[in-house]
């Protein structure tokens, strides 16, 4: 891991993402809801002209059209904003797809308050808690490029619905080499004993840096990259539940049902320990530049680390 140098685009890696692996396994199909051009899919269609399907802003009928198409053999990798990839076409994803557990991907791009200037309406903090409830379905977040490509290799790779969230431009550089991607996995970034910061997607970036803080604070802090949602890595974040009693969970999300929902409900059933939530809290987005967000709604070093003080001082009065 470096020191966070100049940031990545993903939207052009994730056109030549999809061009790799789709050189490498002739039954891939890419759909898209008329988002070509800005998912940077285009050069995807030139090289790939029959594996190119666009449905125009008929994302519900794309999603039935992935689910027919996986019936004949053929891997659809739906690519989309997240919000109109998840949660307008939820009903199709639950009954044509997961109910009879089809093979299909979807691969949501523009996640949480990342988008930015789009505002609310466009800024998708859900997509995480609705599809969790799904049965059949798994769920990754990748944190940069470099484990973008290794989880999009995961998702075709799996038998069965897939969903991959993505933020929207920028990403820091986390990884040199990323590692593989599997449902149940997680990569522990950082050790410590004092408390342990479980994040995902962008927010892994921000959690190394309040670790930092925390550092200079003579805090210890554990930073677990919580890249499967669905399903849990439960012995990882049970372990640094057992060593440090006191732990954050981070994520451009609300904080209902997401990631730090998935953990707190592991906890109580496991092993109850003092967490605290850093996430949108339960308001909508609004318009702006995506750092602004990001401080406005506390998805920033600072709070992490304000966070990860009051768990370890919940944890303190427990003794």
């Amino acid at each position: 891991m470096g020191d966070f140098p100049i940031p990545f685009l993903c939207g052009v890696a994730l056109g030549e993402i999809l061009q790799k692996a789709a050189a490498e396994n002739p039954d891939i199909a890419v759909l898209n809801a008329d988002s070509s051009r800005v998912l940077n899919l285009s050069k995807f269609a030139e090289k790939f002209p029959g594996r190119m399907i666009s449905l125009g802003i008929s994302e519900a009928d794309m999603i039935s059209c992935a689910a027919g198409m996986s019936t004949t053999g053929i891997i659809p990798v739906v690519v989309g904003f997240s919000m109109f990839v998840s949660d307008k076409p939820f009903e199709q994803i639950r009954q044509s797809v997961c109910y009879p557990n089809l093979n299909v991907k979807i691969i949501a791009t523009h996640a949480g308050l990342c988008v930015g200037k789009d505002g609310a309406t466009h800024q998708n903090l859900e997509d995480i808690a609705i599809l969790r409830t799904l049965p059949n379905m798994t769920i990754f977040v990748a944190a940069d490029v470099a484990q973008t490509e290794r989880a999009i290799e995961s998702v075709i790779a799996l038998e069965g619905p897939a969903y991959l969230r993505l933020g929207r431009d920028m990403a820091e550089d986390i990884y040199e080499t990323a590692g593989e991607v599997v449902p149940g996995g997680s990569d522990l970034l950082a050790d410590g004993k004092d408390v342990a910061i479980i994040a995902c997607g962008l927010m892994v970036e921000k959690s190394l840096k309040a670790a930092e803080i925390l550092k200079k604070e003579g805090i210890s802090s554990a930073v677990l990259n919580a890249y499967s949602i669905k399903p849990l890595d439960e012995n990882s974040i049970l372990a640094l539940a057992e060593k440090t009693g006191a732990l954050v969970s981070v994520e451009d999300h609300t904080v209902i049902g997401g990631l730090g929902g998935a953990v707190a409900e592991l906890l109580a059933k496991k092993h109850p320990v003092p967490i605290e939530f850093v996430g949108v809290n339960d308001v909508f987005g609004e318009s702006g530049e995506q750092d602004d967000l990001y401080e406005k709604f506390g998805l920033t070093p600072q709070e992490i680390a304000a966070a990860a003080r009051r768990a370890i001082s919940r944890r303190e009065k427990l003794i």
